[in-house]
């Protein structure tokens, strides 16, 4: 099934101030209505936690209420229905969206996606020894650099049954590329070759949630310059700089006021079939 990748995360927040404030510190566009976005038009919605048209908690401390995955066309919307109304509700949204449960009792929504085709430079590098990637007097950093995040990357989940949760979304035309021993699967759908779009970590049952979501940025500068604006702003780093092991990607993380930690990432791995 051609799943690009998440399109949205929507949030149910005791703050609405604080948590909006995050977002636009953070580097999102304020387009609206709660919404905040990428430079492609994927984002986070907001919404106070007691709005009645959000889908219900997971009953834990988690404020994520839905994660809404973009796919290439009207069939495989269809595809997804037909493929789970065997053993679940499937609602039927009048945007021609459809909703959900996974087996852990996640909302997920699946839309034609409302992304956008970036055409946007990478960023460039100078090495000992390889043919300079940028020309002379051209200078790295710029202060005055456009530091919007680009793109949804992916989500994180604590789920209480790894190998559970993972056969859903298998059945979605989702694969494994690496595996977390004793913690979880990165899980790629069919239609991003990104390392992941979504990752699942093995938690008490307590603690099912969100652990983070992250945006990717132009290149590990931007991902440096904005994690430093974003601490003397006053928020808080949990994590990073660094890069990790899997994916490969640069990242960041900070504190959030959304019951999540929010990454910054650049240069994930990517992987054909």
């Amino acid at each position: 099934m051609n799943i690009i990748g998440p399109d949205t995360l929507v949030f149910g927040v005791d703050d609405l101030a604080a948590s909006s404030q995050y977002l636009i510190d953070y580097g999102l566009r304020d387009a609206g209505n709660g919404r905040f976005d990428a430079l492609d038009g994927t984002g986070i919605v907001l919404r106070h936690q007691d709005d009645a048209s959000l889908p219900p908690s997971l009953g834990t401390a988690s404020m994520l209420r839905k994660t809404i995955y973009g796919v290439a066309d009207v069939a495989t919307v269809e595809a997804i229905a037909q493929e789970l109304q065997s053993d679940r509700e499937v609602r039927r949204l009048p945007d021609g969206a459809i909703e959900v449960e996974d087996d852990m009792g996640f909302t997920l929504g699946f839309q034609v996606t409302q992304r956008r085709t970036l055409n946007l430079p990478a960023e460039t590098i100078n090495a000992p020894g390889a043919p300079a990637q940028r020309a002379p007097n051209i200078v790295a950093v710029d202060d005055a650099a456009d530091l919007t995040p680009r793109t949804l990357s992916h989500v994180v989940y604590f789920v209480p049954d790894v190998a559970k949760a993972e056969v859903f979304y298998t059945r979605l035309g989702f694969r494994c590329t690496d595996r977390f021993t004793g913690v979880g699967p990165f899980l790629q759908p069919g239609g991003s070759i990104d390392h992941h779009t979504l990752f699942m970590i093995e938690t008490p049952p307590f603690m099912k949630g969100c652990e983070h979501f992250t945006f990717h940025m132009s290149g590990p500068t931007a991902l440096m310059q904005a994690g430093s604006n974003f601490v003397n702003k006053g928020y808080q780093s949990f994590w990073g700089p660094g890069r990790h092991r899997f994916g490969s990607n640069w990242f960041w993380y900070f504190n959030s006021p959304l019951g999540c930690h929010v990454e910054y990432d650049a240069d994930m791995d990517l992987h054909d079939d």
